[in-house]
């Protein structure tokens, strides 16, 4: 409110306003901006809480990109040894393999070359294994649609045969329990 000069009343003068209140519409004036104070400082109070979780939620969200991103570059650098090791455990086989692919045909028979190329099956097929490779070869299984793929049947002679594999054409391969691919079968039918 708007107070009347000083020098007319004296220091004393009543605010203006209600002449009849003695003072009370001073202290409701004191009261009404007391209770803004409160406000204002409940309004701070709030801000402040308002920023500190602001700036608790930008710090999670910056340790989360840097988790993000450090677990990226770590699992693609776990690959990349992984794959390392794996062709580590193949290079004995590799090297055998170039020994008998640079031999010269008129100096050597053709039983040793077939004995060389048996023995870097068998090494290669040793490291792959010690790896984790499984070779599904299901002669005489029960044809397993997981597994197997069947690209003809045939007759069985016995209803126990029903569903028996025969023949493989090419063997499958799993990988540390992964398939990667099917054998290629024969699969026996009773129609008996």
């Amino acid at each position: 409110m708007e107070r009347p000069d000083d020098t007319e009343y004296g220091d004393d003068a009543p605010e203006a306003g209600n002449p009849f209140d003695g003072g009370a519409g001073r202290a409701a004036e004191d009261a009404y901006e007391a209770s803004g104070a409160a406000e204002a400082t409940a309004d701070d109070e709030m801000q402040r809480r308002l920023r500190e979780q602001q700036e608790k939620y930008l710090r999670l969200a910056a340790e989360y990109e840097n988790y993000r991103k450090r677990t990226t570059r770590e699992r693609g650098e776990a690959y990349g040894r992984a794959q390392g090791d794996l062709v580590k455990t193949l290079l004995d086989a590799l090297d055998d393999l170039s020994r008998f692919a640079h031999v010269d045909p008129a100096t050597v028979d053709a039983s040793t070359v077939v004995q060389g190329a048996d023995m870097v099956e068998k090494k290669l097929l040793k490291a792959l294994t010690s790896a984790g490779l499984e070779i599904v070869n299901p002669v005489n299984q029960s044809f397993d649609p997981t597994l197997h793929e069947a690209v003809a049947t045939e007759p069985a002679l016995s209803p126990e045969d029903d569903h028996v594999v025969s023949r493989v054409y090419q063997v499958g391969y799993r990988f540390n329990g992964q398939l990667l691919r099917p054998a290629r079968v024969v699969v026996k039918q009773w129609n008996g």
